[in-house]
């Protein structure tokens, strides 16, 4: 592919004219920052409330509009054949653009860099050879420390013109991928696969699933097309809100930088506890075999009919008086009024709150009947009768979900009666607390108790629904967690990140289709990526010796990148100490350049940190960004999912497969362990390695 490369100390000119543009973008963003902090709100706002509202929005933008040292303004350019019209690179016509992660342009207004999301960019991440897509010239430039060194140009258009490297892997490309991660995830903006970029620029209004094993970029991928919908439907996604759901806060603080890095900063982050938690504290925990009953679908349709059996039927009529007069609403018409009610399977507080306003219409009828000409200040009147509001209470009770979930798990006979042909009997005493809780507030609800208060909620008042939410390591979700996920974008879209391989709670879905019906998204379309970018391949070729054991069927990753040596499997001598060994190979790791991690079963933290500190060695807990003390992150199993590093030290695979309910559990959560280094992964066992990976 690569037809040459201009190296920094090279006198050609191109370079430098390359050079002098990034300069120039520089201080055209500078104006454009200056710009935006020169404005005076005083002129334009006519209350406090106005001036502190746009300066957020100021401030917000002052921070969108940071010029990063090590983040180049542009990564590549594109020379088309013919001229291209504003509309598409954000008004600038012509040949040439350069590439970047946001948009700059210079005091006349004029672009200098195009945002990557415009649609004059695309044939930079889809041109081909087969296919150029009107493109001459693809440019990529490499760059050092924020100093642009190199650049790389491949001639789409002239089979000629790259000479006998022209089907080769772009060597910038390649060693952008391969860069040693330090602290942050990082964007991967400058090398979007062609595949990739298909997912990242499908439309707001449709559902997408991507399967993804480890490298593949999945995470990567969600997280930049929530960037591009950001761009595209800005003004619709601005009133409806976006979200971004990973499975626990070092995951969240992994990921954080990257869509600010894109300009983005409006986007929530929250894991699934977050959104369930309000009103009630997580103290407790479930056993495995109760956390997954607790999470099974069949609680939504026992939660429903524990709602809809505080409707009791009418026994008498309602009188309400006004002035002299008294009028009647019989209990017979207003059974119907229930009826009807339920038949439309309401809310349940909606339904509360129409039954007054039905009944007082049933009055108002009445009145006209007799000749009076009542208004809508008279109906709301009415509704608001103490006869009428007694009624009502009586009838359509209000409830309190966390009071209704509270019940249902200390009352036998109440949950037995709303189980009925749903739960069998071992299930219901799996869901009763061995002792009861007297109140909410004493209450130690745990994790999976507080999915099922979500659920109640929504069953008596709806769930504000986002424009779209991003759910990373879906995999690890109950049914009754993707429902709560699913209520949060009912009426929007969203992206589904994961791995049924990596899948490693006891709750773990092993079916997309299944879990996507969960989520409300059944018509979602499902796409794979296999071409592994991160991960070499010998390492996870080891890895992918588990999978006929943990997820049969599924495709192994292909990786891409060839890395000999990438692979040491040590065994530890029954004369030396498996700790010592392990401290060892994280020094032998920590010559290298980049991040490390030293991956065990959680059991075995305590004594490898004892270890690490008695050798010497600072550490850090996963989700800390490496510092000049630590580039050592001590990573318990349990936490290792959807981290990476570029070195990793895996202590004794028995052990992590060990700490696990059981076995296939255990050997996910071994696989997930294998996979985090991106340069190369070093092995230490005293005890035998698990079967399936000798195999």
């Amino acid at each position: 592919m690569p037809a040459h490369v201009a190296e920094s100390d090279s006198t050609l000119d191109p370079l430098a004219r390359e050079r002098a543009h990034l300069a120039a973008s520089r201080a055209a963003l500078r104006g454009m920052r200056e710009d935006v902090q020169a404005l005076d709100i005083r002129d334009v706002t006519a209350n406090w409330v106005n001036a502190a509202v746009l300066q957020a929005q100021i401030d917000d933008r002052i921070k969108a509009l940071a010029d990063l040292s090590h983040t180049p303004l542009f990564f590549g350019r594109l020379d088309y054949l013919h001229a291209v019209g504003g509309e598409l690179a954000e008004g600038a016509a012509g040949e040439r653009f350069y590439i970047g992660r946001r948009h700059v342009h210079d005091a006349a207004g004029d672009p200098m860099v195009i945002d990557w999301r415009a649609p004059v960019s695309q044939p930079y991440y889809q041109a081909s050879r087969k296919n150029p897509q009107d493109v001459g010239l693809r440019r990529r430039f490499g760059y050092t420390s924020g100093e642009l060194t190199a650049y790389e140009d491949e001639h789409l258009t002239d089979p000629g013109a790259d000479g006998p490297e022209a089907e080769q892997t772009s060597r910038l490309l390649q060693a952008e991928i391969e860069r040693p991660r330090v602290g942050p995830m990082r964007d991967i903006v400058a090398t979007i696969q062609p595949e990739q970029d298909e997912i990242v620029r499908s439309g707001l209004g449709g559902t997408v699933c991507v399967q993804g094993g480890p490298g593949t970029g999945k995470t990567a991928v969600g997280l930049h097309r929530v960037a591009y919908l950001l761009y595209a439907h800005r003004e619709r996604l601005a009133r409806t809100g976006t979200l971004v759901i990973g499975p626990n806060r070092s995951f969240l603080q992994y990921i954080e930088q990257v869509l600010p890095a894109l300009g983005e900063l409006e986007v929530k982050q929250a894991t699934v506890d977050d959104l369930v938690r309000s009103g009630v504290e997580v103290r407790g925990e479930d056993e495995a075999a109760t956390a997954v009953v607790k999470g099974d679908a069949r609680m939504a349709e026992v939660l429903r009919r524990a709602i809809r059996s505080h409707v009791t039927a009418p026994t008498e009529s309602v009188v309400v008086v006004r002035g002299s007069r008294r009028w009647r609403v019989p209990a017979y018409e207003i059974q119907e009024m229930v009826d009807e009610l339920l038949a439309r399977d309401m809310r349940y507080g909606a339904a509360h709150e129409a039954l007054p306003r039905r009944i007082a219409h049933a009055v108002l009828v009445r009145m006209e009947e007799a000749g009076e000409a009542p208004d809508d200040r008279v109906q709301n009147a009415v509704a608001r009768n103490p006869a009428v509001k007694a009624a009502v209470k009586a009838i359509w009770p209000a409830v309190d979900p966390a009071k209704l979930v509270l019940r249902l798990l200390s009352d036998a006979e109440f949950l037995a009666a709303h189980a009925e042909g749903l739960l069998s009997e071992d299930e219901r005493k799996r869901l009763l607390w061995a002792k009861p809780a007297r109140s909410v507030r004493s209450a130690k609800w745990s994790a999976a108790d507080a999915v099922l208060i979500d659920e109640a909620s929504d069953l008596i008042a709806r769930t504000h629904s986002l424009g779209h939410v991003v759910l990373d390591e879906a995999q690890d979700l109950s049914p009754m967690q993707y429902r709560a996920v699913g209520r949060r974008c009912s009426t929007g879209s969203a992206t589904v990140l994961g791995d049924l391989a990596q899948g490693t709670t006891p709750w773990s879905t092993e079916s997309w289709s299944e879990a996507l019906f969960h989520l409300g998204k059944a018509d979602a379309v499902v796409e794979e990526l296999t071409a592994g970018f991160r991960v070499p391949r010998e390492v996870i070729a080891y890895a992918s010796r588990l999978l006929p054991a943990i997820s049969p069927g599924l495709a192994a990753v292909e990786s891409v990148r060839e890395s000999p040596g990438s692979l040491v499997v040590r065994e530890v001598p029954a004369t030396e100490v498996l700790d010592s060994a392990v401290v060892s190979a994280c020094e032998e790791s920590l010559r290298h350049e980049g991040s490390i991690g030293l991956i065990a079963a959680d059991a075995r933290i305590p004594a490898l940190g004892a270890a690490l500190t008695a050798a010497g060695h600072a550490y850090l807990s996963p989700g800390e960004e490496t510092t000049a003390a630590s580039r050592l992150t001590l990573v318990p199993a349990s936490l290792a999912k959807g981290l990476e590093y570029d070195y990793v030290v895996l202590d004794e695979p028995a052990a992590v497969v060990d700490g696990e309910p059981d076995e296939r559990t255990g050997l996910r959560r071994l696989y997930v362990a294998l996979t985090r280094a991106v340069s190369g992964l070093t092995v230490v066992h005293a005890a035998p390695l698990p079967e399936a990976l000798e195999r």
